[in-house]
């Protein structure tokens, strides 16, 4: 059983900086594809960003270039750095590993971007 517990969510402003993380509880986590999802209030949820096993990384067409996911197997964390939030960036933030056909889902994390 793989646990994922993300924290740094919160209510900021538009145009700042905000950093997810994610912590799992799970043995070899460096073999595992991590990824963030979100989901905003009548949307369904899309992917932000992966970071695989081998450390390739790729975004979501609304991120490139603003976030960057990152991991460090030695902590067993996937980080989420968010950078000139919009208001259109507010959705409950997902954390999602996967190894072969495992999947595993975080309780999410509200990033509320408003002025």
């Amino acid at each position: 059983q793989v646990q994922l517990v993300e924290s740094g969510g919160g209510l900021v402003q538009p145009g700042v900086s905000l950093r997810l993380s994610c912590a799992a509880s799970v043995i070899n986590f460096s073999l595992y594809a991590m990824s963030w999802y979100r989901q905003a209030p009548a949307k369904q949820r899309e992917l932000v960003a992966t970071v695989t096993s081998r450390s390739s990384t790729n975004y979501g067409d609304s991120v490139k270039g603003r976030f960057t996911i990152s991991r460090d197997n030695a902590k067993n964390v996937v980080y989420l750095q968010m950078n000139s939030l919009q208001p259109e960036d507010t959705a409950v933030y997902y954390c999602n590993s996967r190894f072969l056909s495992l999947s595993y889902w975080g309780q999410g994390t509200q990033v509320t971007v408003s002025s």
